[in-house]
């Protein structure tokens, strides 16, 4: 980094907050299994907004549990650059992804309270609830429902496996906040995320802009067939819904490697099965599956033979299948502005960076359909996550930070 710019985040504290996150909500082994809206998430985000109001930040919680920690303007009325990312985790998850976000966008207000610089506008980080999906499906509903995207009523009544509502965990862990959903104006939002993908760690670069997303489609596939005992019922008299979807599974995965040569992908990453039981067929099944394309022509591709795999599939199980719910991300554009300052800022500090496309949803995707927007990635480990092996060290991390520090102190001050 280039000495003669001597404004700089504290990287021991970045590390140490990191640190500290990765003791809360422990996996089986190395990583974190920190749920959304479990006891674990509950005391994670006590910590944060311990930290926040350490800081001096104004902590606030919307309806759908997100966190919005605010750093006075000296035109206060003017509307916030907002930063940040998530807290969560997947079941197998590591201590970096969307943690490096919020707690690096902590870490630079820090260091703007420890130069005592004053921004013209204010600076909101956020805690996004539930980015990850895990526990309740789909994936970024928090950040969708504040951009509108979504209802809150949508989003208070999702449910996880145990049938319990979004709204109901978020009263249990005491976050149930009262501040409105979206409904603001926001000046701009920037996001730090870890890669999650190998192509920083091989181009031996610290940091990522990110200029675009692959296009996404997701769909909650409906199974429905009949209960009978797998002993006297004849092979053509049945209609087993877990054959059905095993079809469905087969034919996505076939998919995906028809257009890998292009980098695209597509998967059935959850099953639920009714009744789960010995001797029974199961009369229903609901599959999850995603597929994903560096173009939205291919996406579209790729969603024709899915349908077309479905009526196959249904055909072949002597089931019915429909589509229960479908969700998409990955077409939105970021903004030129925001996106220019973080090269700016990269080059200013004489940091290497390349442009690149994310290959996984983030809530800055929900964003740009309400502000200026951008994302910035740091390398991880052999592009590793969603796993408890992942890992990211201070060196790879600190350029990131630093990066994303001087786009928002750019962004706010203009």
């Amino acid at each position: 980094m280039n000495t003669k710019n001597t404004l700089a985040i504290n990287e021991q504290r970045l590390w140490d907050t990191v640190m500290r996150s990765g003791e809360i909500g422990p996996g089986r082994d190395q990583g974190l299994r920190r749920l959304a809206l479990d006891a674990s998430d509950g005391e994670m985000r006590d910590l944060f907004v311990a930290w926040c109001e350490e800081a001096g930040l104004a902590v606030r919680v919307d309806g759908m549990g997100s966190i919005f920690a605010r750093r006075a303007g000296r035109e206060d009325e003017l509307p916030p650059v907002l930063v940040g990312s998530h807290l969560d985790t997947q079941y197998t998850g590591g201590k970096f992804d969307g943690i490096l976000g919020v707690l690096g966008g902590l870490e630079a207000l820090r260091s703007l309270n420890d130069r005592g610089i004053e921004t013209r506008r204010p600076i909101e980080l956020v805690d996004w609830s539930n980015e990850e999906g895990a526990r309740f499906n789909p994936p970024m509903m928090a950040s969708a429902v504040f951009a509108g995207i979504q209802s809150l009523e949508w989003g208070l009544a999702r449910t996880d496996l145990d049938g319990i509502t979004f709204g109901d965990a978020l009263a249990e862990i005491g976050y149930a906040g009262s501040t409105p959903v979206g409904g603001r104006e926001i000046d701009s939002y920037f996001e730090l995320h870890i890669e999650q993908g190998p192509l920083l760690e091989a181009a031996g670069v610290p940091v990522g802009v990110v200029t675009g997303g692959y296009a996404t489609r997701g769909m909650r596939i409906r199974i429905s067939g009949e209960t009978a005992h797998t002993g006297p019922t004849p092979m053509d008299q049945r209609r087993n819904a877990l054959v059905g979807a095993g079809y469905v599974i087969a034919a996505v995965n076939d998919i995906g490697w028809a257009h890998h040569d292009a980098g695209a992908k597509a998967t059935s990453s959850q099953i639920e099965i009714w009744p789960n039981a010995t001797g029974i067929l199961p009369e229903h099944a609901m599959l999850t599956v995603d597929f994903r394309h560096p173009e939205q022509a291919g996406v579209e591709t790729m969603r024709a033979e899915v349908l077309a795999a479905l009526e196959a599939s249904a055909k072949k199980g002597n089931v019915d299948i429909e589509i229960a719910e479908t969700w998409r991300f990955g077409d939105e554009a970021f903004d030129d502005d925001c996106t220019q300052r973080v090269r700016d800022a990269a080059g200013a500090l004489e940091i290497p960076y390349i442009e690149l496309l994310s290959q996984a949803g983030h809530d800055a995707y929900n964003m740009t359909h309400v502000c200026p927007t951008a994302l910035i990635f740091c390398p991880c480990d052999g592009g590793i996550t969603h796993n408890e092996a992942e890992n990211v060290s201070l060196e790879d991390a600190a350029p990131s930070v630093n990066v994303l520090l001087h786009a928002v102190l750019s962004r706010a001050d203009r």
